[in-house]
């Protein structure tokens, strides 16, 4: 069996679609399908069981001998969130408790850390696991401290020689796009956000500058499409002898100005776009530029190429936001 929490979620029901697609079974979702359509984001997957997030490490417990990976993916993921002991118990404490019962039980673990451990990019965007690296990144908000805290206790734990599974990955995922994240509310990516504007001509809205050296709507993202994260996860599945902290991202940034074009472009329609102010609230920790370093995932043997800018939002609008059925 494969367990993946957060497995309704936006990047977790997409690595079901592809695992499904690459004809894996056993596949369990961990995760609450609260009231809604989220359950249709795992719709379409063969799967072996659902349970809830409380009930998750009776489940391992139960059936230890016969799981042999947990890909985590469940997380608070809201950047503005501000319960930040929310964030402690379902970002940092159930992340340890994984790797402690993984090791124990000789299980893989694949988990999800994010961009958002960075900060403002300063000092660079190296998936760098030393102890002196990780000490120099300075995250803006409590998400991204939250996968901070546990790249740097898991880097701190391997140097002191502590136990381990046998394949261990963290994903430090960068601006991700695509189908299946339709619930995630005023967390979407612009793509959705923009989408039904820019279907009816626009105009659509994106911030102003506030920083001189970018001009309005040219901050710049890495963007990725979540088809190439989820083939991502398939290969280290594949590829067992891989362990590590990466980047996931596509290694070029391109601006929301570029991404909103490609939305138009996919829609057949002419560009129209408005800027407004960047809200106060967020101002003073935006970030102006990501990008990430994709050198030590590519050394470690993945070789499949990233969706450009322009053909993952085509797929994306074409293939589910325009269709009857959006889902994966």
């Amino acid at each position: 069996m494969i367990v993946v929490t957060g497995g309704a979620g936006f990047i977790g029901s997409n690595i079901l679609a592809q695992l499904s697609e690459d004809g894996r079974t056993g596949l369990v979702v961990c995760d609450w399908l609260e009231d809604g359509d989220k359950w249709r984001n795992i719709a379409n997957c063969e799967l072996e069981d659902v349970i809830a997030p409380e009930a998750l490490f009776d489940f391992l417990h139960k059936n230890a001998g016969q799981i042999d990976a947990v890909i985590h993916m469940g997380a608070i993921s809201s950047t503005t969130e501000t319960d930040v002991d929310l964030i402690v118990r379902s970002n940092i404490r159930l992340t340890n408790d994984l790797w402690y019962w993984a090791a124990a039980t000789g299980t893989r673990l694949i988990y999800a850390s994010s961009a958002a451990t960075y900060g403002d990019g300063d000092a660079g965007f190296d998936d760098d696991m030393g102890l002196d690296a990780l000490a120099q990144l300075k995250p803006l908000n409590a998400y991204g401290w939250s996968k901070h805290l546990v790249d740097r206790r898991i880097a701190r734990h391997l140097s002191a020689g502590g136990a381990k599974p046998p394949q261990w990955v963290g994903l430090k995922f960068f601006n991700v796009y695509g189908p299946n994240e339709y619930h995630k509310g005023g967390q979407k990516s612009v793509v959705a956000h923009i989408h039904p504007d820019a279907r009816s001509g626009g105009p659509v809205r994106l911030f102003k500058s506030h920083n001189p050296n970018y001009e309005d709507g040219g901050q710049l993202r890495d963007f990725v499409y979540v088809k190439d994260c989820a083939r991502v996860v398939s290969w280290l599945l594949e590829t067992p002898s891989v362990s590590g902290l990466f980047n996931l991202g596509t290694g070029e940034a391109r601006s929301f100005k570029d991404l909103a074009n490609a939305t138009f472009t996919a829609l057949n329609r002419q560009a129209n776009i408005e800027y407004v102010d960047t809200p106060e609230q967020i101002r003073d920790k935006y970030q102006y530029f990501t990008q990430a370093q994709m050198d030590r995932l590519r050394q470690a043997g993945y070789t499949q190429p990233f969706t450009s800018l322009e053909d993952g939002v085509a797929d994306y609008v074409r293939t589910y936001l325009e269709a009857d059925d959006s889902y994966r």
